[in-house]
């Protein structure tokens, strides 16, 4: 099967050999095992649903279905398919009673995070979560340094509105304004102890 972004570029699944154990040694740590940001998300999000924390979930993304046959009258073969735009955030979910609506983004970058990573629509829906008085943020991983922050959402619009003075955010400000989240193993990146102590208490 052929799925596309809506670009029309092919999708190409990222392999990630995660039965591969790590060398352990003086030069290695937690974060030379290559996870991504997602990766990280993921395995803590089913760390605290397993333990009853919060039920947070990554959003599936729209595909558009534009070519299937149908070789059995019980079974159909989809062809080709397109990733539609994601219309809001990453992830979204239920902690504490409140509702929690976040976007994860990474970079290369080594002294500034790109705007250009975020897109009007996400921007939108961000406004739209806080006037519903929702928790809504960003988590930014700097992936050469393996350091990842939370940022409130009203930082992040702020900073996406005026990128006429700047296409980025310093990292500096982020470190200043933001919260480092520590990278541990159970649960492999614990952001929802930053949003208790800055959101809920």
């Amino acid at each position: 099967m052929a799925i596309r972004y809506p670009n029309g570029k092919k999708y190409a699944a990222i392999q990630s050999d995660t039965k591969k154990k790590p060398t352990l040694g003086k030069t290695n740590t937690y974060s030379n095992r290559g996870m991504t940001l997602e990766d990280d998300i993921n395995h803590s999000n089913a760390y605290y649903l397993d333990r009853g924390v919060a039920v947070i979930h990554k959003k599936p993304t729209p595909v558009q279905i534009v070519d299937v046959h149908y070789p059995k009258r019980s079974a159909a073969v989809i062809k080709e398919a397109y990733f539609k735009q994601a219309s809001t955030t990453d992830y979204n979910g239920v902690f504490n009673g409140h509702y929690i609506d976040f976007e994860a983004k990474e970079t290369k970058n080594k002294t500034s995070f790109p705007l250009q990573n975020f897109h009007d629509h996400q921007i939108t829906h961000m406004k739209q979560v806080l006037s519903q008085k929702g928790i809504c943020f960003v988590l930014l991983r700097f992936s050469l340094t393996d350091e990842v922050f939370l940022v409130d959402a009203k930082q992040l619009i702020h900073c996406y509105e005026n990128q006429e003075e700047r296409k980025s955010i310093p990292k500096k400000d982020i470190q200043s304004y933001g919260h480092k989240i520590s990278l541990g193993l159970t649960p492999r990146l614990d952001y929802l102890s930053i949003v208790q102590k800055i959101y809920l208490t």
